[in-house]
């Protein structure tokens, strides 16, 4: 629970609260796509990094490319959110859809997907690494423990913070 003045309680470590402001058109780095992946054309991708997480398993980014067609392999979780331009996934299973500006899509850590960009696409990437499985069940164990003791309502997915 976060008290006035950014201090948690119950003992535990008081984390950053230090807001950072972006402002302006965000220049983005030159960020090639692994050679073995590329199927079709010659797509040329950019990123950026916004925002990485006190703990270091959540970052953000923007990211572009120009056309091509290629395939991409997950070792993380993402999130990704279509900003301009479009791309046609096709997934393992070889279902497709294609994604315009406002589309999402969520890629969890192992899957991979081909990639068809017709002409540009920009998107923002939520990335985060998955926790190990022992610490999956510690946390399950935890929030069980939470619930039971009244501390945290069942089921609650949505933080409080977005919750009125």
């Amino acid at each position: 629970m976060v008290h006035r003045y950014g201090r948690k309680a119950y003992g535990e470590s008081v984390i950053s609260a230090k807001i950072v402001f972006g402002a302006g058109t965000v220049q983005l780095d030159h960020s090639a796509i692994n050679p073995e992946w590329i199927l079709e054309g010659n797509p040329v991708s950019r990123n950026k990094l916004l925002s990485t997480s006190a703990d270091g398993t959540a970052k953000t980014l923007f990211w572009d490319c120009t056309a091509g067609r290629f395939n991409w392999f997950y070792d993380i979780d993402e999130t990704a959110c279509v900003l301009e331009g479009s791309v046609t996934i096709k997934d393992q299973e070889g279902s497709v859809r294609r994604l315009v500006a406002g589309d999402w899509i969520y890629f969890p850590k192992g899957s991979h997907a081909e990639w068809t960009v017709d002409e540009y696409v920009r998107k923002v990437a939520f990335c985060r690494s998955p926790l190990a499985k022992s610490f999956q069940f510690v946390r399950r164990v935890y929030r069980g423990l939470k619930i039971l003791t009244g501390r945290d309502s069942a089921g609650a997915q949505i933080p409080a913070m977005f919750q009125g």
